[in-house]
């Protein structure tokens, strides 16, 4: 959109009473329950996060050595393999995963109508390198997880990779060096270097419901679908639910997808609704041949950065990918996500961010009412919240699966499911019988739950300090990626870093800084590389300086993720991500390795 086509747009908008719709949004939010517990999917419910889909292999303990133990197979961990292939002389890359293949979160989502929302071109990593064209703008889970099974093979990863393999220690050695790795296989693996790339949807959660272990019925999370029970794969056929009452407990991004797909084939299908989702046009299609023909080197890394720019507020010539994401919340993120000197009044340029969101979510209410032929289901189904206070979804088929008979929509209005008994579910004083639960309840916070618990084990650095002693009342670190009295350990994730919509763009530039020291250490001759006490805590400083740019924000929108279902201020200030915006992370990182200098770092 020019910015003449912008402006004429400012000059049409009908006018908008804020009041009111601050109002209306506060009364929505107000309605939903705050503060929600879930359950971890461990020990009693620790069946729910087991692998349903490969074979145990048993095999003996390893007692070796590798150059860098990379823990984590999905995105984070190839694509640190695969920089340190390309970047350093090391040879022995090993990854170790609970999962019984690469992929992280595409091993473990394989539910019905699996897709990413970001489009392929830019989300799948590496496409120019393995010589690869993504067969539609938006994959389905499978054609991306053969991809990075192809990333794994090109760069030699499964050749000392472990799986079906949980870390339980991390201690380093001091004498020598090098840190030794525990695992649950009993193995002693010496590294002289380690990579933690666990994820974001690294641990499923349940919801904290009473009756959740005396439900009768058969019952399992969305990330380990029991296909078993319900027949078919990740594109449809679930023909064993044809006589099956299935319940659906969320109604976030993942059950958007998967919806269509019960309702094809279950006798009935009731899906508990706690908060509405925003569901924009998604407006998937074919690549055309002639289109791929046309890419030009370092095509993707363009593309990448496009995106990256235009959903970060930065205006650009070209809209090299043109979708909803581009088209619709880039105008919002100019005033909503800070980018440094936006110019302008802040406060003027607050109220034009909030009539434009008001607007666009009116757009997406306005396209229920035209999907929808109930108009209390319609009703039901309308988000009052600002367009960021959840990550937008985008489908051509969710709102139409309620014009089918078979389906129910159950709304708590925000209150959420009140408990389980052994037949089915309790919403609303109504029990609800159902043959088959599915828990589509997403994953442990990253930002809320602490790192060490997640990860299922500890990181003890030099004098036997543990990672969990140090990050108790929050993270400390460099960049988000180096712990002071932590030597040759790194960390990925988006606590203290960038975050950002395209987590794989994100994954790549940290990994590519992370390379970049590696190389720098080892073509300088030395053995050991850390944060220093100074660089560690400038900073530390910087994120606190900007960890409360959002909270306004986040504190009216209505309880979820984003804002720790509802309690923002709950969160330790220190777990933020960078609040500068992920354009200027990165583009500190990119300066940062320019500079040549190594700052914040100790090399000895």
């Amino acid at each position: 959109m020019t910015r003449a086509e912008s402006d004429d747009r400012s000059a049409q908008a009908p006018t908008i009473d804020l009041d009111a719709v601050r109002e209306k949004y506060r009364q929505e939010r107000d309605k939903r329950t705050a503060g929600r517990t879930y359950q971890s999917a461990r020990g009693d419910f620790g069946r729910y996060a087991k692998d349903p889909y490969t074979e145990w292999q048993e095999r003996e303990p390893l007692t070796d050595e590798v150059d860098v133990a990379v823990v984590g197979a999905g995105i984070g961990g190839l694509l640190t393999g695969a920089r340190l292939r390309e970047e350093t002389g090391l040879e022995r890359i090993r990854l170790i995963d609970e999962a019984g293949d690469v992929g992280g979160t595409w091993y473990w989502n394989r539910f019905p109508g699996v897709r990413c929302d970001v489009e392929s071109y830019i989300y799948m990593p590496l496409l120019e390198e393995t010589g690869t064209i993504p067969t539609e703008k938006y994959s389905t889970g499978p054609e991306i997880f053969a991809h990075l099974q192809r990333i794994a093979r090109k760069y030699d990863l499964y050749r000392d990779a472990l799986f079906q393999t949980a870390v339980t220690e991390l201690r380093w050695d001091e004498a020598a060096g090098k840190w030794l790795v525990s695992t649950d296989r009993g193995d002693l693996i010496r590294a002289r270097y380690v990579a933690m790339s666990i994820g974001l949807m690294h641990r499923p959660k349940l919801p904290g419901l009473p009756g959740l272990e005396t439900f009768a019925g058969h019952s399992f999370h969305t990330s380990r679908w029991d296909f078993d029970y319900t027949g078919g794969d990740s594109t449809g056929g679930l023909t064993k639910l044809k006589d099956k009452t299935v319940g659906v407990i969320g109604t976030g991004s993942t059950t958007i997808q998967l919806a269509p797909h019960l309702a094809e084939w279950a006798e009935r299908l009731v899906l508990f609704q706690r908060t509405p989702a925003t569901v924009d046009v998604r407006g998937n299609r074919p690549t055309q041949a002639d289109w791929a023909d046309s890419l030009e080197p370092g095509w993707q890394q363009r593309r990448m950065e496009n995106f990256h720019a235009l959903t970060s507020g930065i205006p650009q010539d070209e809209d090299l990918v043109q979708d909803r994401w581009t088209q619709t919340t880039a105008q919002l993120a100019a005033a909503i996500l800070p980018t440094g000197d936006t110019g302008g009044d802040p406060k003027e340029r607050a109220l034009a961010a909030e009539r434009a969101d008001f607007l666009k979510m009116e757009e997406l209410r306005a396209r229920i009412d035209s999907v929808v032929t109930d108009p209390a289901t319609a009703a039901a189904l309308k988000p009052y919240y600002r367009v960021y206070c959840k990550r937008p979804c985008f489908h051509d088929g969710y709102l139409q699966t309620f014009n089918r008979p078979n389906v129910t929509l159950v709304d708590t209005q925000g209150q959420g499911v009140e408990r389980l008994t052994p037949a089915g579910v309790v919403a609303n004083g109504r029990e609800y019988p159902v043959d088959c639960l599915v828990f589509a309840t997403g994953y442990e916070h990253e930002f809320a739950v602490p790192y060490t618990d997640r990860a299922g084990y500890d990181i003890v650095g030099r004098g036997g300090v543990k990672l969990s002693e140090k990050w108790a009342d929050g993270a400390h670190t460099l960049h988000g990626l180096q712990v002071n009295g932590f030597p040759n350990c790194f960390i990925l994730s988006k606590v203290q870093a960038g975050r950002h919509v395209n987590i794989a763009y994100m994954l790549g530039e940290q990994t590519r800084h992370l390379a970049h020291i590696v190389k720098s250490v080892e073509e300088r001759g030395h053995r050991v590389v850390e944060a220093s006490e100074t660089g560690e805590k400038e900073w530390v400083e910087e994120i606190l300086r900007l960890a409360t740019n959002a909270l306004d924000f986040l504190e009216n929108c209505t309880p979820g993720l984003y804002n720790n279902e509802g309690d923002p201020s709950g969160l330790p200030l220190l777990n933020s991500s960078y609040g500068g915006g992920s354009v200027e992370f990165v583009n500190i990182l990119r300066r940062w390795r320019e500079a040549g200098d190594l700052a914040g770092l100790e090399l000895r």
